[in-house]
């Protein structure tokens, strides 16, 4: 039976403050351009008064003429003012369904519904705005018959890891928070998010100076006289306070970039909750934005442990879930954007995988792959230093040289750090000495593999082993050929063996959510007792 309905009217009230604000820089530009004298001011005002009529009148019609419709097998959206567009997405390709509330909408009891296919961008279909408890019934309502779907449309599942997931996927009867971060622990990851992009804010609000003023921001010639003016001042210091201005300056920016981190973290992550519950993951964040995503369990395809080139030192690193579905045009979920190796166990043992053990057998790259990579590198720093032995200065050629020097020790130490490896149920890779990185999927989930050799490597002999994975990618690089082939011939028999119809599919039963901590907790302690 298929249901018709209107998003919430509120929503009118949105796009017509939507159109006030839009209003504004048109009126400013109306009201202070020359040649018109007295009456620049009324101008503006009605140029702006235009716009907010205008803009108001075409969110109604876009009210009027959006509706949704939620059928038996499918969800269908019907808009356009003009021109009529009419989407149906069948339940069994949503992925997920994710709720964004931002601060307008939020405060009127508003969300905007996304309903993502895995394929992101402009084939994921979207509703704004619902009212909350909508966008929840929504949600459920889709969750409930894609997996009556996929229920229905198999008998028997030929999943050999079945009842594991089975009792991953079931979870507790009621939310368990996995993660959340609390206001200390965001300044302290808005520390490591060092960023400069209040100068980007500026540079910006720059370019609607020339409409309301007479100053030209863009003329090269003031920005001169003005630096050229205080270069003089800093020339009649002396060489003491010209360093110590240097380090205030450079100080500043350092204060400047790590405060901006902070507010950034705080907009984005504020109120961060990782929850498990029956239906998935389910995390919620943000002080201004608030999101609302849930990742089913089995839609889950693998893991991404990754960190930065200073957090690392302290011990922080992020967890990522690459899924059918796409994070902010990324190709995987963060569910725990900061957080120690000890609070990252639990939520993969949550997830279906398991972490490498002191058991696991890993790999290192081919040598040739190192040593084809560091001659690469070290060989457009040699040009240079032949170059500066004939033409510059003497001496001068000692700092190319001493750069081919470093990146052959840098690819040298990075091949310490390039392992893979395989076992009966996961596959590893990982990469990176300064940040290092880390990818884990399950075998189940690979529906492909290729072997990439180029000129070099198939005289080398090695290769690059690419597998498949819905959602994201996973490549082990500098592997060598017989080695290859062998991790194909793996990966091969797992996937003739594997009814990937039923891959997907919902469990069905799940023993009782003490046998599910007893297993996480049993991860745990192997991975920490390494």
């Amino acid at each position: 039976m298929s249901d018709t309905r209107r998003t919430a009217p509120l929503g009118i009230v949105i796009g017509a403050l939507g159109s006030a604000q839009n209003a504004i820089f048109p009126a400013a530009a109306a009201g202070f351009s020359g040649g018109l004298g007295g009456a620049g001011l009324l101008v503006g005002l009605g140029v702006g008064l235009a716009v907010i009529l205008i803009g108001s009148a075409f969110s109604y019609l876009g009210w009027r003429r959006t509706t949704y419709t939620t059928g038996e097998t499918d969800i269908r959206v019907e808009s356009g003012v003009l021109s009529r567009t009419a989407r149906s997405v069948p339940y069994e390709r949503i992925q997920d369904v994710s709720l964004e509330a931002k601060p307008l909408p939020r405060l009127l009891g508003l969300v905007a519904v996304k309903f993502e296919t895995g394929a992101g961008g402009a084939d994921d279909l979207a509703l704004t705005y619902l009212t909350a408890a909508e966008g929840e019934r929504l949600r459920q309502l889709v969750r409930e018959r894609r997996e009556d779907e996929a229920a229905a449309a198999a008998t028997v599942s030929a999943d050999p890891a079945a009842p594991a997931r089975a009792a991953v996927d079931a979870g507790p009867e009621t939310g368990q928070v996995l993660f959340a971060m609390g206001p200390v622990r965001l300044f302290t990851f808005g520390l490591f998010e060092f960023s400069l992009a209040v100068f980007a804010v500026v540079g910006g609000a720059l370019q609607y100076v020339d409409n309301v003023t007479s100053i030209d921001v863009w003329n090269v010639d003031i920005w001169y006289r003005w630096l050229k003016q205080q270069g003089s001042t800093v020339a009649t210091l002396g060489p003491y306070a010209q360093a110590l201005a240097a380090a205030a300056g450079l100080a500043g920016l350092m204060v400047v970039g790590s405060a901006t981190g902070v507010v950034r973290t705080f907009l984005r992550d504020w109120g961060y909750t990782l929850t498990r519950s029956a239906r998935g993951f389910r995390r919620q964040r943000g002080m201004l934005t608030r999101t609302d995503v849930v990742m089913p369990a089995h839609r889950v395809q693998g893991l991404v442990i990754g960190t930065g080139l200073v957090r690392y030192r302290f011990g922080w690193h992020s967890l990522s879930f690459v899924s059918l579905a796409q994070d902010d045009k990324e190709q995987s979920h963060v569910v725990a954007p900061f957080a120690s190796m000890a609070e990252i166990t639990p939520i993969v043992a949550a997830s279906g995988f398991r972490l490498p053990t002191e058991t696991t057998q890993w790999q290192r790259a081919s040598t040739r792959h190192r040593n084809d990579l560091a001659a690469r590198d070290a060989a457009i720093f040699v040009l240079a230093t032949i170059v500066a032995a004939i033409a510059a200065p003497a001496g001068l050629f000692l700092i190319p040289l001493g750069l081919a020097v470093l990146a052959v020790g840098a690819n040298l130490y990075a091949w310490e750090f390039r392992r893979h490896a395989i076992d009966e149920a996961q596959v590893y890779a990982s990469h990176g000495f300064l940040s290092p990185r880390q990818e884990i999927a399950t075998r189940l989930k690979l529906h492909s593999v290729e072997i990439a050799q180029g000129p070099v490597a198939r005289l080398r002999g090695y290769a690059t082993v690419h597998l498949g994975l819905a959602g994201g990618s996973f490549a082990m690089r500098g592997v060598p050929l017989a080695e290859a082939r062998r991790l194909r011939a793996q990966v091969l028999e797992t996937i003739t063996a594997t009814d990937y119809s039923r891959l997907d599919a919902p469990p069905q039963s799940a023993p009782a959510p003490q046998a599910l901590s007893a297993a996480q907790s049993g991860l745990s302690e192997n991975f920490l007792a390494t």
